[in-house]
């Protein structure tokens, strides 16, 4: 699992820069104000997010296990629900794609709540 979140991670970093500059250079001329924030914010959270993968794959030597797995895996899915939706919102304009939203900023509470369990737990 470490190398796995670890690739992950350095990934999902990649493309949050590249999201960043994407927004910064190529959006803004282009989307309103409103709508640029939004996917900025997508970029932040998925940046969040995989620096946090990669401190579950430097914890996973420590404390491996299911909870561990759980918070990876959750992280990975909060990215593509989060963030993936705030992209396509922004890029869309289509409002319905913020339902989709909640789900992964759920993923992501859930995501920390089993990192912490499994910190807590330890060994």
């Amino acid at each position: 699992m470490e190398r796995t979140f670890a690739a992950l991670g350095a990934v999902s970093a990649a493309l949050a820069v590249a999201a960043g500059a994407f927004a910064a250079h190529a959006l803004r001329a282009r989307l309103d104000a409103d709508l640029l924030a939004v996917f900025e914010t997508g970029a932040r959270y998925q940046m969040v997010h995989a620096l946090a993968l990669l401190a579950a794959a430097g914890a996973w030597t420590r404390w491996p296990g299911p909870l561990l797995r759980a918070a990876g895996w959750l992280f990975v899915a909060g990215t593509v629900l989060f963030s993936g939706s705030l992209y396509a919102l922004a890029l869309t304009g289509v409002r319905g794609l913020g339902a989709v939203t909640p789900f992964g900023g759920l993923a992501f509470l859930a995501g920390w709540g089993c990192f912490a369990v499994a910190a807590w737990r330890g060994r």
